[in-house]
């Protein structure tokens, strides 16, 4: 009996655990997991994503630039997809039985369970009809979007566009989900998060049929939209339209900053592209037509190509004799044709010899300042050429050159300043000196730039001695101030004494007499300060390039332009920065012969 009784108790035993398990089990399927729930509440109701409008996008003035216009895309969730009149949807949406299973297989290789794009960006008679008969097609919604409109047809390389996510995307961020649309390039793209606002959600009560027959429960659960907050940027809009006149028969690009604030003015990349083409239904096939495209009407030339400054770049070496004391303004050096020294030769153009210092900047001396840079790569102060150098490079540097400048345009280029390193590994250490690197005196060898590094360049002489990020933030609705790396001043290396007499020598360039490079962009009422550069280019002609700012003692513009293939500095680049310069000062442009000179590439008349 006792054997029965050890037996009851292990019965009433696994009874008792058998009764725990499904109580349990109840309980975690009644109140912990909702699937159940879930699956119950998506037959009887509909979640709607509610996309915010993007913010809206001002110019410095106050013009709208980019605004929104409403559009709509069809989602689908392919597990929701239940069988439906295939040829009355085709006709509804003017596609073919073949697209429709195309676009469903992808949909399906997805995620049979999350929405994503069916169709992109009906037109408003296609969603009118497909919303009334939406009901019939089970899985298949319409989606709210908003697309981006362009007051005029300029700065697509600044501005950017909006495109869908990409696999990237999704993985860097829990917010988006397949279908969305993100910023892909420019101010869309660099304040994506400030732009796009925060979406929302609306649940709605479905009938047995699917349509949607009233909000749940008063909307209480619903998550209310944040559009977009607004900006305004620091764009001069007419300015840059102008600029794109300017120079579109030519490529190149063109930068001007506000040298006190480091606000950009002026971006130009030419080829340039009507931003207007870059929405739409078509945007890939539209950016895969503009990629293959060999005059690369995509690619920002502004912050991305990288070139040699030329003679720009004599106002560096200058700077840097002057502050190392190895020259005073009055040094003066003898040019016959060029800086001889050895076998070495570099070439020079006709001009008065000898020339002090402020004369050697007037007429972009060759000579003057291979013999500077000498000098500085065999300062006594310093034990040896790699010692001297690795100061040149410190001085360098502090311009902003060898780095990205850290602003807020997406895709930013670095430019190359040598380094010692770079030398050793070439020649060996011990192996070279100023003779081994003297092309680097008049900016050409290794030195690499970006024009918006050049403008920066710019802005650094006309404040004498130091410069702020350059950037395009001007104003976030809701913000007090832009981000505060904006704001701060950067100083070179460069005592700020030094800065005149280049000044001088920049003015003379533009304004003085004979031997001066740049005496196409002087203005009668405006004194600006300016410096040729003709850059060598082993692909090709040469390329004409142009730095300048004014007025000379209050500077409000500082600008680089840089024009490939079309040889002296003086031929292109410093009419276009002239012209630019008298544009945005005075707001309208008089002299109207060197203006149709610039855009028909005609012969100067300078009397007229």
């Amino acid at each position: 009996m006792k054997q029965y009784d050890n037996r009851k108790y292990v019965f009433i035993a696994v009874s008792i655990l058998v009764g725990l398990v499904f109580i349990i089990r109840l309980f975690f399927l009644q109140v912990v997991d909702k699937s159940y729930k879930i699956s119950a509440e998506n037959n009887s109701q509909s979640h709607v994503v509610i996309f915010p409008a993007r913010g809206l996008i001002y110019d410095r003035n106050g013009e709208l630039l980019v605004s929104n216009q409403a559009a709509y895309d069809i989602m689908v969730i392919p597990n929701s997809v239940k069988e439906f009149d295939t040829t009355d949807f085709c006709q509804i949406l003017n596609i073919t039985r073949e697209s429709l299973i195309n676009r469903l297989d992808k949909a399906k290789s997805y995620s049979w369970r999350v929405r994503s794009v069916f169709m992109k960006q009906l037109s408003n008679e296609n969603a009118a009809v497909f919303q009334e008969k939406m009901y019939q097609f089970p899985g298949f919604y319409l989606q709210t979007r908003t697309l981006r409109t362009y007051s005029k047809p300029v700065a697509s390389h600044i501005l950017g566009y909006v495109g869908e996510v990409n696999k990237r995307d999704l993985e860097a961020s829990d917010y988006y989900k397949m279908g969305d649309y993100t910023g892909i390039i420019g101010i869309e793209k660099s304040y994506e998060e400030v732009l796009r606002g925060e979406k929302g959600l609306k649940i709605y009560l479905k009938d047995v049929h699917n349509r949607i027959i009233g909000s749940y429960e008063d909307g209480k659960y619903d998550i209310p939209v944040k559009v977009g907050k607004n900006m305004i940027i620091t764009l001069d809009s007419e300015l840059q339209e102008y600029g794109e006149t300017l120079i579109q028969n030519y490529i190149g690009s063109i930068v001007a900053i506000e040298p006190k604030t480091g606000e950009i003015l002026s971006m130009i990349s030419s080829p340039t592209v009507d931003p207007n083409l870059l929405v739409g239904r078509n945007l890939g096939e539209t950016i895969s037509k503009l990629s293959t495209d060999t005059l690369k009407p995509l690619f920002n030339r502004a912050v991305m190509a990288q070139y040699p400054p030329g003679s720009t770049f004599k106002t560096v070496t200058g700077l840097i004799g002057l502050h190392e004391k190895v020259i005073r303004t009055s040094t003066a050096f003898g040019c016959q044709y060029g800086f001889h020294y050895r076998n070495i030769h570099v070439g020079c153009h006709s001009h008065d010899s000898p020339l002090d210092f402020i004369k050697a900047v007037q007429n972009s001396c060759n000579s003057y300042f291979c013999n500077v840079f000498r000098r500085i790569l065999e300062n006594p102060a310093y034990e040896n050429t790699e010692t001297s150098f690795i100061k040149w490079q410190e001085h360098v540097t502090s311009f902003g050159f060898g780095d990205r400048l850290n602003s807020d345009i997406p895709n930013e280029l670095k430019g190359n300043i040598p380094t010692v390193n770079y030398y050793d590994k070439i020649y060996g250490s011990g192996h070279w000196n100023f003779l081994t690197v003297i092309s680097l005196a008049i900016g050409q060898g290794e030195i690499l730039i970006t024009p918006l590094q050049m403008a920066n360049m710019t802005a650094t002489i006309a404040n004498k001695g130091y410069f702020y990020t350059p950037h395009l933030a001007k104003g976030i609705e809701g913000k007090d101030k832009i981000d505060a790396r904006f704001t701060e001043p950067h100083f070179t290396t460069i005592d700020s004494s030094c800065y005149a007499p280049v000044i001088d020598g920049m003015e003379l360039a533009v304004n003085g007499g004979k031997g001066s490079t740049a005496r196409i962009a002087r203005m009668n009422d405006i004194v600006i300060c300016g410096k040729t550069g003709t850059a060598e280019n082993p692909h090709g002609a040469d390329h004409s390039i142009f730095i300048a700012f004014a007025p000379k003692d209050n500077p409000e513009i500082a600008i680089a332009v840089y024009v490939e293939n079309e040889g002296f500095g003086s031929s292109w680049a410093a009419p276009i920065a002239s012209l630019m310069i008298e544009k945005y000062l005075k707001r309208e442009v008089k002299r109207k012969w060197l203006e149709q000179y610039v855009i028909k590439g005609n012969t100067a008349d300078s009397d007229g």
